[in-house]
Parts: C-alpha cells; sequence; structure tokens
C-alpha cells in the first residue's frame, strides 16, 4: 500500500479502484479533496442573521429549486489515500483546524435543523455545491489533556439509550477538559480507528442552555474514534470504553468550538459545552457479518463466504443479463433500515456478471467503505440497492450497466457490463458528507 499524495488511485478516471463503486460515475467524479455539510436554504433562512441563499445554477442549465442542498460549512485536508483511491482510511488524527469547530457546529445546529450530508444529483450528474464555506474557522488553541474528574462536575441522570438529564452546578467550570464513565457496558472496548455510533445529549453550561442532540434528531453520530473527523468533545471521549456505556465529557471551548464560539447556536468563544455519549457500537474497520447464509432466488449468481476474504461470486450459466436492479437478503439484519443521506460503513466484493470475475473487493484492503445514500456518491445500483435495507444485512445485488457505468469501460469492466456484489451494512447513521 502507497500514500497517493495527489488523491488520483489506479484504475479509473475518477481515481478510485477499478469498479470503486465511488469513483467514475456517470457525471463524473466529485470534485476536490474535502468533507462538506449542507443543509437546504428554507432551513438556512430560519436562523437569525442568514441571509437569502442565491440560486445557483446547475449543469445541463438547468437552476437550483429552493431546497436544493447549499454549502453551510466545508473544509480541505489532506488525508490518506491508499493505492486503491478510497480516502476512508483510519490515518492519524487531523489537525484542529475548521473540520474540528464547524462539523459539529452543522451537526448540534438547534431550532430542528435536519441536515442533508449529500450533493443532490439528477439523472447521473451531480450538482456542484456553492464551496465557500459561511463559518470561521475555530481556534488554534491547545486541546487540554483529558482529566477523569474536575472541582465541580454535572449531575446526570436517565438511562442509557434514552436523552440524559443534565443539572449543571452554579459554580463555573474550572477549564478542565473531562472525560468521564457514567456507567460502563458490556460491548466491546472501542478501539482508535473503529467505526463508532454515539447517541449524544449536550448542554451549554455557561447558560444553562439546551443544545440538540442525537435523541432530538432520531439517529445516532457516525464517525471513527480517535481519527480527528469531530471536535475532540466526541472524537476523543470515546476511545477505550465499552460498547454500551454512558460518558460524561465536559468541553472547554479549545475542545468544542474554539474562541470564536458558534453564534448560531448562541454559544460563545467562552462558553464550556457538557456531552454525555452513549456509545451505541463499535466496528472494527476489518469487519465482516456472521451468521446462517441464505441461498439467493434462482437465477442469481451464488455466494460464497469466505470470512474476511473476498467472497466467490458464481453466476448461473446460461442466464441473460437483466435490465433492471435485481437484489436478494443473505443475512436479514436486526437494526433499522437505511434511509437516503445517511451514511453508511459496508464490506463489499464485486465481481462480473458473465464469469463472476473479482474486480474489486474491500476485504482484499481490510477497510471498510463509507459512503453517504441517496446523493449520487456512489453508483445508481448501490443508491438504489442499498436504501431500505436493514442495518446488519448481507445483500446480494446484480447492478444492470444502465446503473452502473453504463458504456464506459473502467480497467478490467468492459464497457455495458452487469455487475454483481456482495455487500455487508455493517453500520449507519448521521455523518459527515464524503466528497
Amino acid at each position: 500500500m502507497t500514500e497517493n499524495t495527489s488523491g488520483q488511485g489506479k484504475g479509473t478516471a475518477g481515481g478510485g479502484a477499478v469498479g470503486d463503486p465511488a469513483a467514475s460515475r456517470p457525471g463524473g467524479p466529485l470534485p476536490g479533496d474535502g468533507e462538506s455539510i449542507v443543509v437546504p436554504p428554507s432551513i438556512l433562512k430560519q436562523q437569525a442573521g442568514w441571509g437569502q441563499v442565491p440560486v445557483q445554477p446547475v449543469a445541463g442549465g438547468e437552476e437550483r429549486d429552493e431546497e436544493t442542498p447549499q454549502v453551510f460549512a466545508s473544509n480541505v485536508r489532506k488525508k490518506e489515500v491508499d493505492e486503491s483511491g478510497y480516502d476512508e482510511n483510519p490515518g492519524s488524527a487531523g489537525r484542529l483546524g475548521v473540520v474540528l469547530g464547524t462539523v459539529l457546529a452543522v451537526l448540534l445546529v438547534g431550532s430542528g435543523v435536519t441536515l442533508y450530508l449529500t450533493n443532490k444529483s439528477d439523472s447521473g450528474t451531480t450538482k456542484q455545491a456553492d464551496p465557500t464555506p459561511t463559518s470561521t474557522a475555530p481556534s488554534a488553541d491547545p486541546v487540554p489533556q483529558i482529566k477523569d474528574t474536575a472541582k465541580v462536575l454535572p449531575t446526570i441522570s436517565g438511562d442509557f439509550g434514552k436523552k440524559a438529564g443534565i443539572e449543571v452546578p452554579k459554580e463555573a467550570a474550572d477549564g478542565s477538559f473531562v472525560v468521564k464513565q457514567v456507567s460502563e457496558g458490556s460491548g466491546p472496548k472501542v478501539e482508535k480507528g473503529n467505526w463508532v455510533t454515539v447517541d449524544f445529549t449536550a448542554k451549554d453550561w455557561t447558560t444553562g442552555k439546551d443544545i440538540e442532540g442525537s435523541y432530538e434528531r432520531g439517529k445516532p453520530q457516525l464517525y471513527q474514534a480517535g481519527t480527528g473527523t469531530l471536535i475532540p468533545a466526541l472524537d476523543s471521549a470515546v476511545a477505550g470504553h465499552k460498547v454500551g456505556s454512558r460518558v460524561l465529557v465536559v468541553a472547554p471551548p479549545a475542545a468544542a468550538f474554539g474562541a470564536q464560539g458558534n453564534s448560531s447556536m448562541g454559544v460563545a468563544g467562552t462558553d464550556n459545552l457538557v456531552f454525555v455519549l452513549d456509545i451505541r457500537q463499535a466496528t472494527a474497520p476489518d469487519a465482516t457479518l456472521s451468521g446462517d447464509m441464505a441461498d439467493p432466488p434462482a437465477g442469481m449468481p451464488k455466494v460464497k463466504d469466505n470470512g474476511k476474504k473476498a467472497a466467490d461470486i458464481t453466476p448461473e450459466p446460461g442466464v441473460a443479463d437483466p435490465t433492471e436492479l435485481k437484489s436478494a437478503v443473505l443475512i436479514q439484519g436486526k437494526g433499522r433500515k437505511i434511509e437516503a443521506g445517511e451514511k453508511v460503513v459496508v464490506q463489499y466484493t464485486g465481481a462480473l456478471y458473465k464469469d463472476g470475475k473479482k474486480f474489486d473487493s474491500s476485504l482484499d484492503r481490510g477497510q471498510a467503505f463509507s459512503f453517504v445514500t441517496g446523493g449520487g456518491n456512489v453508483i445508481e445500483g448501490w443508491d438504489k440497492g442499498v436504501v431500505g435495507q436493514n442495518i446488519g444485512s448481507r445483500i446480494e445485488l446484480v447492478v444492470p450497466a444502465s446503473l452502473g457505468y453504463k458504456d464506459q469501460a473502467k480497467g478490467s469492466i468492459p464497457a455495458n457490463s452487469t455487475l454483481v456484489f456482495v455487500i455487508d451494512i455493517l453500520d449507519a447513521g448521521v455523518g459527515v458528507a464524503d466528497s
């Protein structure tokens, strides 16, 4: 594995691996190497001090309708890229900068704001969002060392899995960055680089104001622990704790939004914040699903499970290429159904329908792949086939060329090829949009 500093991988014009579902989709790859959070204009206009969002042109000469997502905050940072072209590897933690301050500011924004974490696409053509950030960068003040106590701490009530009660003392916070376990779970310990889903309750200690958390949104936060994706108050707090644990976090400004605070949330640059984190699930980058696997319906390719190695896919001889997407559930998951706009973490193997020849697998790299559903970030067959499936399911998708790479050849994939994918849906939640 080699570092690709230019961001271009092997095999496709879009920089992805051969058959990478996130690369070279019709309409071209998403530009840039940063991350974006987007919200619709109707929501933006509800926030005090935010002005009218202008209509933006899109490919094909259309105009955005009023609900087309616009960029709220964006960042560009150098990331490790393996030779396959993926940029979701659990690398070293990013520097404190825009990504640590602005991302959670959007995720927590109050007044019922719903985040749209993808760029909409229309007939396979990605709509380009305005890349201009609308918030200032956070302070570069160093993050204090984590402690497990302080002179005074908030009182926490309620059970794991439900919105926590947070009662802050009359005394002011002493500026400590505190991570203290409230109750211990019985699941596996979270390791740095694990994908985690975390529910959280939040409050401003200084003002006593409640801040919207994941329980109000109805979906947990999904991110990789300890990799600098979110502010330190979330990013640095879960590693070392077991799944099922409830953790109290007291975050001074340097561990939250920095010296500039967040005006849209009413958080000043001197405010200390309180978070109560419920660790729902931890998924190692090389994790796969296990369990009894059902046979696919007649006419669909057979699948052999090889554990942490790529699956063997064997097409039925003499079966014509389908003209529509076909799917089958091989292992039925027990989690909730995935909705468009969520970030999902998957393992997958891809093969040609005509002969079962493998062209790509995340299992060969030992790294789960993440993407945002329903926004044109992957081939259309994936967007259509993954949305509506249950978390914890293994599915098989037979993707006709019209929902794949169409008449474009991609390395070992001939033009107009029907493709087969076996996909393990490991987890899903609210996450940072991939670019």
